[in-house]
């Protein structure tokens, strides 16, 4: 396989004026030379691994830089290649406490011919993931994410701006159910008698009461930012056991329902003996963390119909992985597990009679 080439920002003229604009490279320093230890190639993009050489003063500046940029084959298309990760970083995280997420240097989407490109900390020689895809984590390492999940919900709970200078609220309920039915259709048809007669069932069921389960997000409260690709792999836990975990990946981010990112994470992810073992000390600690910074009027009660919700919404997640062309490997599996959880935890009560 050949190595892909970097694009050129990871040039150090453009790395440069990127790190003094950024703040953490003086007048008087330059990056003098670059060298890409390291490539790793996603369903999106290319991650570059930099290491950087300076020339004058430099003091502080960073040895190491992660550049995530855009496939050259895959501009735009449905997954809006990166434009939303951009946007992230150039409006959500100067605006979030710090600790939370990796630093970001350098943000860029071009309109013209959708290239992008973010310019990251690289917190390798701090930082790691709980485990390799797929195993799940340790309770420990669980409890970690979803502190620092409480941590940034709990930042942007119910925030000004919200809708307005930040991000768009979900759609009408028509709107959403009219697509849903559509991919739903798509998905059907080409599993075939792969999707049993029961399945079937409950999909006609929830496509009926897509207007009466959205109107949990009326009125807009008790909402913040979701991560969205909310699984362990996308947070970074600190190699000591000490500091910050941080979450990294916001593509798929967006204004909703809290709970998303935690049944994203524990009831498409989780196979039942771990996550009945886990979810309701989980649940647990996140509602403390919630109320430990500054969240009120917002009760275990609250939090656990939120959650149930979220689960049974969990349903769709393989429907609309299929129309975004995801690989059956990740959706099919998801499919299984989630219909796990919604018949574990009893959401399909929520649908009605």
């Amino acid at each position: 396989m050949t190595t892909p080439s970097p694009p050129p920002a990871a040039g150090p003229g453009y790395l440069t004026e990127a790190l003094r604009r950024a703040g953490v490279l003086g007048q008087g320093g330059s990056v003098a030379g670059v060298t890409v230890e390291r490539v790793t190639t996603t369903i999106l993009s290319h991650i570059f691994h930099l290491r950087t050489a300076y020339a004058g003063d430099a003091d502080g500046a960073p040895a190491a830089l992660v550049l995530k940029a855009g496939l050259p084959e895959r501009p735009g298309g449905p997954w809006q290649g990166g434009r939303r990760e951009v946007a992230f970083y150039r409006d959500v995280a100067p605006a979030t406490p710090p600790g939370l997420l990796p630093r970001c240097f350098d943000a860029h989407w071009a309109a013209a011919d959708g290239s992008w490109h973010l310019l990251l900390e690289d917190l390798t020689a701090t930082h790691a993931t709980a485990t390799r895809w797929p195993l799940p984590p340790g309770l420990a390492q669980a409890e970690a994410i979803i502190r620092v999940r409480a941590r940034f919900h709990a930042a942007w709970w119910d925030a000004p701006g919200l809708g307005d200078a930040i991000g768009t609220w979900p759609e009408s309920p028509a709107a959403d159910r009219q697509r849903l039915e559509e991919r739903y259709a798509a998905f059907a048809g080409e599993l075939g008698d792969r999707l049993p007669p029961e399945r079937r069932a409950f999909y006609a069921r929830l496509l009926d009461a897509v207007p009466r389960l959205a109107a949990r997000t009326e009125g807009c409260r008790h909402m913040t930012i979701v991560q969205g690709d909310a699984h362990i792999w996308n947070c970074f836990l600190p190699r000591d056991g000490g500091g910050d975990a941080r979450l990294f990946d916001w593509d798929a981010w967006r204004l909703d329902v809290a709970t998303d990112d935690l049944a994203y994470m524990m009831a498409t992810h989780w196979y039942p003996a771990q996550r009945r073992a886990a979810e309701q000390p989980l649940l647990d600690a996140y509602h403390a963390e919630l109320l430990a910074r500054g969240v009120t009027g917002y009760d275990r009660a609250a939090l656990r119909a939120d959650y149930r919700l979220s689960v049974l919404w969990q349903a769709v997640l393989p429907v609309q992985q299929h129309a975004m062309g995801i690989p059956p490997v990740i959706w099919w599996n998801n499919l299984e597990r989630i219909h796990l959880a919604i018949e574990d935890i009893g959401c399909g009560d929520l649908l009605g009679r």
